[in-house]
Order: structure tokens, then sequence, then C-alpha cells
């Protein structure tokens, strides 16, 4: 159908006017990243990979890298308007707590953000959530743990109940009972958002030692610290050495020769996909993800796992990536503790 001239120029004119208008600013205009941190990003891991990859990525890209880093967990809405302020163009809200405050304020000044834990709150131009866990890397970290332990007794130590390490809890679980029913998994919390409680971590992770645990999977941000502590001052209830499996970073850098490997997550091809997304106008309608597939998530490869083992554990990685053998996450924390042979919280 032909429009007349009139009609065309109409059409031309209400589109420029749309993209002077929109409320978010165009992809083309994004020139500088803002990555939003609770701590420090010297954990070897939540908080120090975000920084590596948003830092690579703002290479990459030519962007303006804008970290504001030790933030704590409270109210971050003054920190999120100085960000804005400083002319932050995509703020990437790199904690649970932080994905009421960054929508809001990325509302009022029209500028996109990205949080965590929150995937019903995606908004297309606004608002993405990437949610992402290692669960496949966790499910071979449950193999290697059976086949590392010598009192048929592993321990999962957790700082919080949170979406991405429910995930990696349950799959570690479904690794150990897929490999052998008869290992018990012992499962403790040090908090309600125990994340940078060094000593508690330590404090739980010596009383899953004393129940018998060899291997302990140690998810903690800086509580895993003391979790390492744990691991290397004491030893196993046979007088044998206790396996520290770590996950988010790699702290080989600190091994005194009870890290046995680590859940490693590779945050590059998350950022670089929001950028991507924002050129593509798709940013905020779907959801991230990190897998073995594209080594996003990998499982550290240390001196101390025998080489059986490790073939082990290539062998099912592959059949993870062939998709022969499907890792289905559970974010539920009622399913996840239901998996395990006993449970350590601290009252709610």
């Amino acid at each position: 159908m032909r429009l007349p001239g009139r009609s065309i120029a109409a059409l031309v004119l209400a589109g420029l006017v749309a993209a002077v208008c929109s409320p978010f600013a165009q992809a083309a205009e994004i020139k500088s990243l803002a990555l939003m941190l609770p701590e420090e990003p010297t954990d070897f891991g939540w908080n120090q990979q975000a920084f590596n990859a948003a830092k690579i990525v703002c290479a990459k890209y030519g962007l303006k890298f804008m970290p504001a880093t030790g933030l704590g967990y409270g109210d971050v809405h003054a920190q999120l308007r100085e960000l804005v302020d400083d002319g932050a163009g995509l703020i990437i809200a790199h904690a649970s707590g932080y994905n009421t405050a960054a929508p809001e304020i990325g509302a009022e000044a029209h500028v996109p953000v990205a949080i965590v834990d929150r995937p019903q709150d995606s908004r297309p131009g606004a608002v993405a959530d990437y949610t992402v866990s290692g669960h496949e890397g966790a499910y071979l970290a449950g193999v290697m743990a059976v086949k590392m332990t010598q009192t048929r007794v592993v321990a999962i130590v957790v700082a919080a109940e949170s979406p991405p390490w429910n995930s990696q809890s349950a799959a570690f679980a479904q690794g150990v009972k897929a490999t052998d029913p008869g290992v018990k998994v012992l499962y403790a919390v040090v908090g309600a958002a125990a994340y940078s409680d060094v000593a508690g971590g330590r404090r739980v992770t010596e009383s899953v030692i004393g129940a018998g645990a060899d291997v302990v999977f140690g998810q903690g941000d800086r509580s895993a610290f003391g979790m390492l502590q744990a691991v290397e001052t004491k030893k196993s209830i046979n007088g044998g050495t206790v396996w520290f499996i770590d996950e988010i970073g790699d702290k080989s850098a600190m091994d005194k020769g009870n890290l046995l490997s680590s859940v490693v997550w590779n945050l590059v091809p998350v950022y670089t996909a929001m950028i991507e997304d924002l050129k593509a106008n798709k940013f905020g309608t779907h959801a991230y993800t990190i897998q073995l597939a594209d080594d996003s998530v990998h499982m550290l490869h240390t001196k101390h796992i025998p080489d059986p083992v490790w073939a082990e554990i290539e062998s099912q990685r592959k059949l993870i990536v062939d998709g022969k053998l499907k890792i289905v996450p559970i974010w539920d924390t009622a399913k996840v503790r239901a998996l395990m042979t006993s449970v350590a919280a601290p009252a709610k």
C-alpha cells in the first residue's frame, strides 16, 4: 500500500520524536558502566569476579568503568543517585539487597539497570535480571567429593540461602547421590546473610568436620576465608586431610594444601551479552545464564585431584555439555534442604 507524501513525512517525524523522547537512552549512547559491589573486590569470589569481568567488558567496548565498592548490604538509594549524577549509562547492581532500589532509581533517571535474584522484575529496556548459577559445575563437585571422601561424609556450608547458592547446593547433593547414594551430605547454614562473617564460616565448618565430613563445599563470599581456615587447621575424624571445594573464584594463591577445586564463574559472557542486548534493544527481555558448554562455568583443576578422579569429572562434564545429562536448577530452600542427610541452620 502506498502512503501519501504527507503521511510518510508524518511517520518519519513521529519516529524521530519517539527516538528523542524515549525514556531510556539508546544503546549507542551508553558510554559508561557502573558496578555496585557490597564488599571490596578482594574476596576471590562474588565481588572480585564481577569486578574483573566488568573491567574487561568496559575495555572491550571502550566504556568508562565506574566501580562503587564496599557499599554494604543496606540502603543504596543515595549511592545509586550519585552514580546517575556521575553519568552512569548502565548500572549493574551486584547484590540481592540492591534489587529493589536499583530499578526505582533507574526508572527515575531513565538508566537501564541489571539486578540479581528478581527475575520477575525484568522489564524490556529498563531492568534485566542475571540470577546466574554454577549448578552444572556444582554437580561435578558432588561427584568429585564422593571420589575423594574417606569418611563417606561430605558437607555443604553456606553463608546464606540465596537462589544461586540454593541451586548449587541442590546440584552438589544430586551429584553425590548419583555417584554413591550411601554417602551422607551434611548441610549447614552460617546465617541469614552472613556473607562477610569469617568467624562464623570457620565455626560452622569446624562443626561439620567434627560430625564426620572430610570434603566441604563452601559457599560464602568473604566468610569462605573462615571455611578455608577450618579445613586447614582441623583433621578429619579419622585423622586425614579435609578437602575444600570453593565456588565462584580461584583461591589457589592462598592454598596451603586443602583447596581441592572450585566451581569457577566467568561473568564476562554475561556482561558482554548485556551490552550486546542494549545495542539490539533486547535488554531485559530474557534471562542470562552461565554453563559448562562455554566455560563460563568450569571446575578448577588443582594438583590435589588424582588423574582418575579428574578423568571421571571430564566424562561427566561431557555428558552435561552433550545434553545427555541434564541438571535442572532448584531454587527453593525447602526443596534444597529435602535433599540433605541433615540440616543445621540458625532459627529465624
